[in-house]
């Protein structure tokens, strides 16, 4: 067990009132769940960016993306429309495909997006949690420096730092969940609008294509 005067961080929990280690518990979990949410999400935003950098290639008249790409359903969304819509006028006919294409853009970028409201809970909300913990704890310092009448800095030190600490860990979930969630936003910002990018010239070829985007134009290709 911690003596009253570890105040090592371990010590700190440990001798630390069962609301503010709940507190402390919580914000734990919380920092590793920005961790686990930002690497993720990271990883796949930028995988979505090389997969959008490949359908725009292939939107410019180059390979067809495989079915791994995140994007597939773009292409596929838009032959779908370019084959309902042949008969269509021109204008009528590129409206139609590209209100399909940029539809499983944004159904790509909803699904996408999941994680970041986490992110941005977590850095709203964990300082203010901390700071509950720290004025709670706070609170049990003074009542047991009243009771005990004893008012040294050795007496006080240990419950003022117990306090302050549930602030810190605050800070620790705080501050990378507001850095991943700038971060990411912007990354997939970049993706997205590569994606609609493509999407438009996709749109263009298969509009301007007229009877031949009756068939598929990945079997083209």
């Amino acid at each position: 067990m911690a003596t009253p005067h570890d105040l090592s961080p371990i010590g700190l929990f440990l001798m630390a009132d069962w609301v503010v280690r709940l507190v402390m518990l919580l914000l734990l979990a919380a920092s590793i769940g920005v961790w686990a949410v930002a690497v993720d999400r990271l990883l796949r935003f930028r995988r979505l960016h090389r997969d959008a950098a490949a359908l725009r290639r292939f939107a410019e008249g180059g390979a067809a993306p495989g079915a791994a790409n995140l994007w597939s359903a773009v292409p596929q969304a838009a032959e779908q429309a370019a084959r309902e819509a042949a008969a269509e006028a021109f204008a009528d006919r590129r409206a139609h495909i590209a209100g399909a294409a940029h539809l499983a853009v944004t159904e790509q970028v909803d699904a996408a997006r999941s994680g970041l409201p986490l992110l941005a809970s977590i850095a709203a909300s964990a300082p203010f949690v901390g700071l509950f913990g720290t004025v709670w704890g706070i609170m049990n310092a003074f009542t047991a420096i009243a009771a005990s009448g004893n008012t040294s800095l050795a007496a006080v030190a240990p419950g003022i730092a117990e306090a302050l600490f549930a602030t810190a860990l605050g800070l620790v979930a705080a501050i990378p969940a507001a850095l991943a969630y700038n971060r990411l936003t912007v990354e997939l910002a970049a993706a997205r609008a590569l994606a609609v990018g493509a999407a438009e010239r996709l749109s263009a070829r298969l509009a301007l294509a007229g009877t031949r985007a009756a068939r598929p134009v990945l079997a083209a290709e």
